[in-house]
């Protein structure tokens, strides 16, 4: 099992680079996260506010 972590002697490049790789995939799925929580909040936002009436005159 050693030998694994120890990956034939490159591990000080190896699992930074995981590490790092790991640390991108996690803020990119936070900023999406909370991008659509706001895209959410707005499009409720949204349907919240009162329509305008119609500018059509009625005719009898």
């Amino acid at each position: 099992m050693a030998e694994f972590f120890d990956m034939g002697g490159y591990a000080a490049y190896i699992w930074p680079a995981y590490g790092i790789a790991a640390g991108v995939i996690a803020c990119l799925f936070i900023w999406s996260w909370r991008g659509l929580k706001k895209a959410e909040q707005a499009e409720a936002a949204l349907g919240k506010r009162p329509r305008r009436r119609s500018a059509r005159v009625e005719r009898a």
